[in-house]
């Protein structure tokens, strides 16, 4: 029998050695260890209590059971008797006010709702209408994304999704509180991408080497983002407060950074799309080192790079257009000012989704060489180990 691998199985590049594992633990080690720690110093404590108009405001879902007029002589003004489902006064009965005018939403008899509870206020004027109640179409967009998840990676689309909820509930329970407050955004969101990071490309990937060098080239990337994004955000003189949202919490909680809360989002909004670039390479590198057992690292990096030039051109277009895309109803404004491209582009609201674009699309264009590189040395290194192996004697009793 040949030294060749049978059963028709593509030969597997095999566990790292003991002194590669050593390596990348050292360089692995402290950046899980300074997570932790970041994650210790920056943990909000929950002391903080925002006293704001319409901070006391509570809010239910409620089901509309029929319409009618307003008690007050209003043209256009009408009153929904609605089942409340949840939140104050529930389970029973209440009459909620309705939005009129040519702009308002339509509501019919059936419709789920969110209404709003304001218990100083006059009887029958107590709850109002503020938002349709979208959690039942979302939940079953959400059943579906997750049978799509599971049916095409099975057992590995589990902890995709196990990924995504720790995900969630960290910004939910970790990031958002801290910033509010009054933690530096930037610091909070590297150590929010750092634990997302570790956590998620283990899970969804794997517990071996290939997840380990993926994460130290979307942690390179994420520093190179970083950097250049404080320095654009200090040069343009971003302030931050651009829309309704920021001049809301400048407002109620003046302790936040407006300018690093844009640089938050800069960086964690990139992480998704670095994870993928990043797994992307080193998967690409490990299977041409796996079809190619006599590849040199060099050979294994130009032709990751092939593949990772046409996945770089097709990520930063696609990152670029989706911020595009967010400035949208604001470039029609300035369109119908006729305001001259320069100087719509300048104002702060397009601006910073040009930033965001085009510093995201550097982290990208960095996240290509960077990872190939990282990984083509430790698959290299592996395919020399396999060919020693295979050429040594083999002693049989």
């Amino acid at each position: 029998m040949g030294a060749g691998h049978g059963h028709g199985e593509r030969p597997s590049l095999g566990p790292a050695p003991r002194d590669l594992r050593l390596l990348i633990g050292l360089l692995v080690g402290p950046l899980v260890l300074a997570t932790v720690v970041g994650l210790a110093l920056l943990w909000p404590d929950g002391d903080l209590e925002i006293t704001a108009p319409g901070a006391d405001v509570q809010r239910g879902t409620a089901e509309v059971q029929s319409i009618g007029a307003c008690r007050q002589d209003v043209e256009g003004c009408s009153l929904a008797t609605v089942e409340l489902l949840t939140g104050p006064g529930a389970p029973g009965t209440a009459e909620a006010l309705l939005p009129y005018g040519s702009q308002a939403p339509v509501v019919e008899p059936g419709d789920r709702i969110i209404v709003s509870y304001a218990g100083q206020a006059p009887e029958g004027e107590q709850y109002a209408f503020q938002d349709f109640d979208r959690g039942p179409p979302l939940l079953v967009l959400t059943l579906l994304f997750a049978v799509g998840v599971l049916a095409l990676s099975r057992w590995r689309g589990i902890g995709a999704l196990a990924s995504l909820a720790y995900s969630l509930v960290l910004i939910a329970v970790f990031t958002l509180p801290a910033i509010m407050e009054g933690s530096s955004p930037l610091a909070v969101a590297v150590v929010t991408a750092a634990a997302i990071m570790v956590v998620t490309l283990y899970l969804s990937h794997g517990f071996d080497v290939r997840s380990t060098v993926a994460m130290l080239g979307t942690l390179v990337s994420l520093l190179v983002i970083g950097v250049v994004g404080w320095v654009f955000t200090g040069v343009g003189h971003f302030t931050g407060v651009v829309d309704e949202g920021s001049q809301y919490i400048s407002g109620i909680a003046a302790q936040v950074d407006l300018r690093g809360l844009l640089l938050a989002g800069l960086v964690i909004g990139a992480l998704g799309v670095l994870d993928d670039v990043t797994v992307t390479q080193t998967w690409a590198v490990w299977e041409l080192a796996d079809v190619d057992p006599d590849a040199s690292t060099r050979t294994l990096f130009v032709r990751a790079m092939r593949i990772g030039r046409s996945h770089a051109a097709s990520t930063v277009n696609t990152l670029v257009l989706a911020y595009v895309g967010a400035t949208l109803p604001l470039m029609l404004v300035f369109s119908a000012l006729e305001l001259p491209f320069g100087i719509a582009v300048s104002q702060e609201v397009v601006a910073q989704e040009v930033v965001r674009g085009l510093v995201g699309g550097l982290g990208i264009l960095a996240a290509v060489p960077l990872t190939t590189a990282i990984a083509a040395l430790v698959a290299g290194r592996l395919v020399r180990d396999r060919r020693t192996a295979a050429a040594a004697p083999s002693h049989r009793a």
